[in-house]
């Protein structure tokens, strides 16, 4: 089976991708950030009067990035404990890592997949966290 899904319960890829393609019984979710579905708003980014970007919230950047992943992976049919590696791409690993590691114990908590977390100078768009996830699809 190959298939490519797209999912309006995540925000809309920002470039010629899908959400997630599967191949057989893996699952590829594309680079997935923070931003909010529909509004494409990034929680926790704070602006100053002229709109410049200031700061952010790593938790609350974490608990939607975390929440789209999850959106992703029930439109492809698939659920959180299917996740079996997980690559975290941080842009202030110093200022973010212990915040993103609790909460990543809280989320990924009985979950067995494998981790790697980088840190790296940019994203995309201005989001301080994304994650690229693969996934073992339950036997249909």
């Amino acid at each position: 089976m190959n298939s490519i899904i797209r999912t309006d319960k995540a925000p809309a890829p920002v470039g010629a991708y899908p959400h997630a393609r599967r191949v057989g019984d893996l699952l590829f979710l594309s680079g997935v950030g923070p931003r909010q579905p529909g509004s494409d708003a990034i929680p926790g980014n704070v602006h100053d009067a002229e709109g410049r970007l200031v700061g952010y919230d790593i938790e609350a950047q974490c608990r939607q990035v975390f929440a789209n992943v999850r959106a992703v992976l029930e439109a492809s049919g698939a659920a959180w404990t299917d996740l079996a590696d997980v690559t975290v791409f941080l842009t202030d690993m110093q200022r973010d890592f212990a915040t993103y590691n609790r909460l990543y114990a809280e989320y990924f908590a009985g979950v067995d997949a494998c981790r790697t977390t980088l840190g790296i100078s940019a994203l995309p768009t201005p989001i301080a966290i994304e994650l690229k996830c693969i996934a073992v699809l339950p036997a249909r």
